[in-house]
């Protein structure tokens, strides 16, 4: 006992001495981060920054779907010389927008759902490559880290832009894009989740003969396979956040909706696509807990 004592003591302080060195190390990059931006005179919040903040909750506050109630019938648009260009009955034009807005999500959730399974499916085996314990010859684990690596580097805009350029514009690109960078998140999650197995019930594998690969599918593949489901069901949450923004790039979807709005200054509905886009996400993350909750 007296031994290990000093052990600990000695294991307790080197902790406490790496946790000291890496909060400094992240103090030193903050203020560099400050003063860089500092010097340069690009950290400034604008000019008359409340009263534009003041401006925009109050067009934010007035989402266009009370329109469907509220509208003006026979809205005027007129000349600067006073002459009726056009009348437009707002109450119809809403319900319109509110059908496309509907398409939009479905062509959003179209985009992270199948992404989302691409993904899952072809980052299994680069994730039991990678994983530690499943001792996979270098030749093989490398190449694999490397691809999870550079897709997890890579953002989902970025290979968004790359597919539209190839397949051009449509939900196939926003879905390849999705896929691309989920890759190496499901990969090292599922990597993680394999390497955090009882090591009992591989050694017990191993010790009748059977390879690691065989002990996954096998013996520990009942333990892994709610962490699995539980990794899939969190990313795919946040690629259904994430694919309402590739729209903006022409993937189809709420992003377009969202290019439109902002383009053309109509903060009504900007209002409510963002309801929209709250809705879903907190409606999906409600369902996804459930799930995650009845596996454990």
């Amino acid at each position: 006992m007296s031994l290990d004592k000093p052990q600990t003591g000695d294991h307790e302080a080197k902790t406490r001495i790496r946790l000291w060195a890496i909060s400094a190390l992240y103090a030193v990059l903050i203020a560099a981060c400050l003063v860089s931006l500092i010097n340069a005179g690009d950290l400034s919040l604008g000019r008359r920054p409340w009263e534009n903040l003041k401006h925009t909750a109050v067009e934010l506050s007035e989402p266009s779907f009370l329109n469907v109630w509220f509208g003006n019938e026979k809205l005027e648009y007129k000349a600067d010389d006073g002459r009726v260009l056009r009348v437009e009955n707002q109450r119809e034009s809403e319900q319109k927008f509110l059908h496309g807005l509907a398409a939009a999500i479905w062509t959003t959730l179209k985009i992270a759902t199948l992404g989302s399974l691409l993904a899952a499916l072809f980052a299994l085996p680069l994730g039991i490559g990678v994983a530690k314990n499943m001792a996979v010859p270098r030749l093989v684990a490398w190449p694999a880290k490397l691809i999870l690596d550079i897709c997890r580097s890579i953002h989902s805009l970025v290979f968004g832009l790359l597919f539209v350029g190839i397949i051009g514009l449509g939900p196939s690109a926003g879905i390849l894009a999705i896929a691309a960078h989920s890759l190496g998140t499901y990969g090292k999650l599922y990597a993680e989740a394999i390497e955090t197995t009882e090591r009992s019930l591989l050694e017990a594998g191993l010790s009748l003969g059977a390879s690691p690969i065989r002990v996954l599918l096998f013996a520990i593949w009942r333990s892994v396979t709610p962490k699995f489901i539980s990794t899939h069901l969190y990313i795919w949450e946040f690629n259904v956040r994430d694919s309402t923004v590739l729209g903006l790039i022409g993937a189809g979807g709420l992003g377009l909706l969202v290019s439109e709005a902002v383009s053309l200054f109509q903060w009504g509905r900007l209002a409510t696509i963002l309801l929209a886009i709250i809705a879903m996400v907190i409606a999906f993350d409600s369902m996804s807990r459930r799930v995650r909750q009845s596996l454990l």
